[in-house]
């Protein structure tokens, strides 16, 4: 019966660090990339006048979504805006930083 505990306690562990991990990522890949224009936090205004600051993403659409349009490649936004194309793993750990700082 320890054993069993210990294990859930362990995947518990295992599973939190790893959702902290892909948040991390997250937002690492949203300060290198875009930070030159947007608000990445939970605070501030965007260097790019018509950039939005991500933290309000999700009013416009559903962060669901973002991961799938993060791999197909973004156009648009800001007329400055360079495409960006994400992998899968990428793409979901931007949404997953994106939901912590939402307001």
């Amino acid at each position: 019966m320890k054993f069993v505990w210990f294990l859930a306690i362990y995947v518990v562990s295992v599973s939190t660090a790893q959702a902290q991990s892909d948040v991390r990522r997250g937002r690492d890949l949203v300060r290198q990339l875009c930070s030159g224009c947007h608000a990445t936090g939970r605070s501030g205004n965007s260097p790019h006048q018509a950039a939005p600051p991500f933290r309000i993403l999700g009013r416009s659409f559903n962060l669901d979504e973002l991961p799938r349009r993060l791999e197909r490649g973004i156009l648009a936004g800001h007329p400055d805006m360079p495409e960006f194309k994400f992998s899968s793993d990428d793409a979901n750990a931007v949404r997953d930083y994106l939901r912590t700082i939402r307001e």
